[in-house]
């Protein structure tokens, strides 16, 4: 029996060529490129920002030039008794500057804003109501002899800004009887001042009361001296959201503050600040301890603006990175060119932002310049990535990002957690998005 030759069933070897991905087409490079890409947007980014600061800054002008036109802040540093008196052997008068024994002031201002242009300047008119008394002083500190006292030439002198905004004229009742002040200029101190002709107080007796009102047209500040041995200030106002300054705070238990304005009452004893109730030959400055009311916007509109494009680089930076994640699950080829297109629309959200906030609400802003760049790159994305559903996560997750940023920068306390917790949490969700992309095979 003849034995056929056993045939040879093995396949022949097939040789599968290996796909060679375009250098410029692979994982790492496309990262390089975006990455490059977004430190390149900071340009622009940078010049919106130097806008923004620029804007600002014409504004602030603006509103120190309407300041200034209407009154500018309020100090007040009085009334303080001035009397002249020789030195023993000496013809030269000098002077002894008496602080009052109790100094009551009661404040009224009415706020209200101020237009130039598109621009608010908040002015204010203050009616500033002051009464209290003077002790007999002691001039044997001094070695002064009673007849070097020139009582018949007293005055009451008041140190102050903002003379030119002065209301009506201001008359002080003194010992029961009235007297005019007239401005002076003290060259000493550079500040403005009021003191009135001199008083005949050649047997005045003491404890000598007086009181008087005073009405400026002043903005942005209201402080004064607290020189009564025992001061008392109240002040009540429109104005919604006080920035109480100074040495001293108002009490607590008095303080009210609300939508319609606020009220503050603030008590100074003599031991709580470091300066005598009299001086002989020169007046000190006092101002380091003054006290009384900021009446400026805490956060305003450019300050939002500028707040918000500091996370510029984030909201690029994630938008890139959505877009890379979802060109790596589905294969679909993203050209740099269409990145950049996007990275400038969604600078330009900050251009569009600050301008609409110049005429509007920064709230009304921020809505319309997010809808219409999230629309935009929305759109855009329909007409790269074709299917319906990759926009639609696009658009969902920038209206989501750009609703995180505002959260952020309304608040003031809980920013920096509430940031560090959303990135976080955005960091996970990458990952967790992104475990299973074959990288070695984009």
């Amino acid at each position: 029996m003849d034995h056929q030759s056993e045939k040879d069933t093995s396949r022949p070897e097939v040789n599968i060529p290996k796909i060679t991905i375009p250098f410029f087409q692979t994982p790492t490079v496309k990262m390089i490129m975006i990455g490059f890409l977004t430190l390149f947007l900071l340009i622009p980014l940078q010049f919106v920002k130097d806008l923004i600061s620029e804007r600002s800054q014409r504004k602030n002008e603006v509103i120190k030039e309407v300041s200034e036109k209407w009154g500018s802040s309020v100090y007040f540093y009085g009334p303080i008794l001035k009397v002249p008196y020789t030195e023993t052997n000496s013809n030269t008068f000098k002077y002894a500057y008496l602080f009052p024994e109790k100094l009551e002031n009661q404040t009224t201002v009415e706020t209200k804003p101020l237009n130039r242009n598109i621009y608010n300047a908040t002015v204010f008119t203050a009616q500033m109501n002051f009464k209290g008394s003077y002790v007999q002083p002691d001039f044997d500190i001094q070695n002064i002899p009673a007849g070097n006292i020139h009582w018949d030439k007293a005055t009451i002198l008041i140190q102050t800004t903002n003379l030119k905004s002065i209301k009506d004229q201001v008359d002080i009742t003194f010992g029961g009887k009235p007297y005019t002040f007239e401005p002076i200029y003290n060259s000493n101190s550079g500040f403005e001042a009021l003191e009135t002709a001199p008083i005949n107080m050649a047997g005045a007796t003491f404890p000598a009361s007086f009181d008087f009102k005073i009405k400026y047209d002043g903005s942005q500040l209201i402080k004064m001296v607290p020189i009564g041995k025992t001061t008392e200030m109240s002040m009540k106002s429109n104005w919604h959201s006080p920035g109480f300054t100074g040495n001293f705070l108002p009490n607590d238990k008095t303080k009210v503050i609300s939508d319609d304005g606020f009220q503050a009452k603030w008590k100074v004893l003599h031991i709580n600040r470091a300066f005598s109730q009299h001086y002989f030959n020169t007046l000190p400055d006092l101002s380091k301890y003054a006290f009384g009311v900021n009446f400026i916007i805490p956060v305003d509109e450019y300050q939002k603006n500028e707040r918000v494009s500091k996370y510029g680089f984030l909201v690029i930076g994630l938008t890139f990175l959505t877009f890379f994640l979802i060109q790596s699950i589905s294969k679909i080829r993203i050209h740099i060119f269409q990145y950049f297109m996007i990275g400038i629309a969604l600078v330009l959200f900050y251009t569009l932002l600050i301008a609409i906030t110049e005429h509007s609400s920064f709230r009304l802003a921020y809505i319309l310049s997010g809808l219409a760049v999230v629309l935009m790159i929305s759109l855009y994305s329909f007409s790269i990535l074709k299917n319906p559903k990759f926009p639609l996560l696009i658009g969902t997750s920038l209206s989501a990002l750009y609703l995180f940023i505002y959260i952020i920068i309304q608040m003031e306390n809980y920013a920096l957690l509430v940031g560090s917790i959303g990135l976080f949490i955005i960091l996970g969700l990458v990952m967790y998005l992104s475990r299973k992309i074959d990288w070695n095979s984009n």
